[in-house]
């Protein structure tokens, strides 16, 4: 009979200590491009290294990564600058949907996280680079519009440094930590090959 590895407190750990890495990162991206851009939305980043490491941790981690993405804007991108809780709340859910498209697509298309083909990288470039993207910045920037935070006729200007910082992390630092560390990480107990488990 195959042993199967259920969350243990190890899952409850890797969470915490997720969402503290994702806070952390959320909160320095913004920091750091509302100083290059200070005209700049709140909650919008144009370097967006949380956005690279969110979907990384996704990948590696199954939903436990999605929930500490989640939570991890919610803070980090949210109430660390002052949103009213309410608009994080479902502002929050564009980090969700942006690490979801590319966990279920590699999951249904069975790509090799390590990233070690072609095949590999135009899954990841598709599903973890543009489409989760232009998700998570369509549903980013219509939640500043919703909550008031910018007016409509700015939606697009959030949306087009949201998608693009987003993009260029992702682009750039995913595919080298993937095929640089996933074996690795892959051989450890808190590894998550589908969803949960």
């Amino acid at each position: 009979m195959k042993n199967v590895r259920r969350p243990t407190y190890s899952f409850l750990i890797l969470v915490i200590g997720l969402i503290i890495i994702n806070t952390l990162l959320a909160w320095f991206s913004i920091f750091i491009s509302h100083i290059a851009s200070p005209s700049l939305p709140t909650g919008i980043a144009v370097i967006s290294i949380a956005a690279a490491f969110m979907v990384i941790f996704t990948l590696w981690f199954g939903m436990y990564g999605a929930i500490a993405a989640y939570i991890g804007g919610f803070f980090g991108a949210g109430l660390f600058f002052g949103m009213p809780p309410t608009g994080v709340v479902y502002l929050s859910f564009a980090d969700l949907w942006m690490v979801l498209i590319p966990l279920v697509a590699f999951r249904i298309f069975d790509v090799n996280v390590g990233i070690e083909s072609r095949r590999d990288l135009f899954h990841l470039v598709l599903f973890g680079v543009i489409i989760n993207n232009v998700v998570a910045a369509t549903w980013g920037s219509l939640s500043l519009a919703i909550g008031g935070v910018i007016a409509w006729n700015q939606v697009m200007a959030a949306f087009l440094p949201w998608f693009v910082g987003n993009a260029i992390t992702t682009i750039i630092i995913v595919p080298l930590v993937l095929h640089r560390y996933t074996d690795r990480v892959s051989r450890s107990k808190i590894f998550v090959k589908m969803y949960w488990y």
